[in-house]
């Protein structure tokens, strides 16, 4: 079972969504200086609860692992991943291990990144790429999704394993017959890994989340 669902909170109504997130999501929404940042987090958090409300979860107890990753301590088989940028937000819930993310794509976006960080066939690819801003995002949601799925985060090392971009994507010498897939949302690129084959994207607009 997996879900990946994505919300346009740039119209989010912060003062109604606020009072149905819980008290340390408002504590983290408060610590953010602009309303852009604080839709971002409220939205984030609502849209993840409304998929586990689709699932019957309702009173999910959040902690997290050691390196920050977040999990629900009460439904041992129920997996969740958010990222957001711009005025996105992204979740993903499933019975397994999944990672998420989501960028806007900076057409003016430092290459040297992918060279100082990214594995060197990588910068390569993107280097010959038509669209090299296109292409560096492509990896970099595909690098930042699997880096979630491991719990690791920043962690990892961008540099410390290769993406290979085919008919399917895949990770260098995995054995463990994980999965990514890819979605371009406007000026975005999604990606997700998982163990599941994913092909649909659900759009939840906005005042569904209220």
């Amino acid at each position: 079972m997996i879900e990946l669902a994505y919300c346009n909170v740039e119209n989010l109504d912060l003062k109604k969504a606020y009072n149905l997130v819980s008290k340390n999501r408002q504590e983290k929404i408060d610590f953010y200086r602009f309303d852009k940042d604080k839709k971002l987090s409220c939205g984030a958090y609502l849209i993840l609860k409304k998929l586990l409300a689709g699932k019957n979860i309702t009173d999910p107890i959040f902690k997290t692992e050691k390196y920050g990753k977040a999990y629900i301590s009460n439904h041992e088989n129920i997996h969740f991943n958010l990222s957001h940028s711009g005025k996105i937000v992204l979740c993903a819930i499933s019975d397994m291990e999944v990672g998420v993310d989501v960028e806007y794509i900076d057409r003016e976006i430092d290459l040297n990144i992918a060279k100082h960080y990214f594995y060197n066939r990588e910068y390569e690819n993107i280097m010959n790429a038509k669209n090299r801003p296109e292409e560096f995002f492509k990896y970099w949601v595909l690098k930042e999704s699997y880096m979630k799925y491991t719990g690791l985060g920043m962690n990892l090392n961008l540099d410390s394993f290769e993406i290979i971009i085919e008919d399917k994507i895949r990770l260098k010498n995995d054995n463990t017959n994980l999965k990514f897939n890819l979605f371009d949302i406007e000026d975005y690129k999604i990606a997700i890994a998982s163990h599941y084959d994913v092909s649909d994207l659900i759009e939840v607009n906005v005042f569904e989340l209220y």
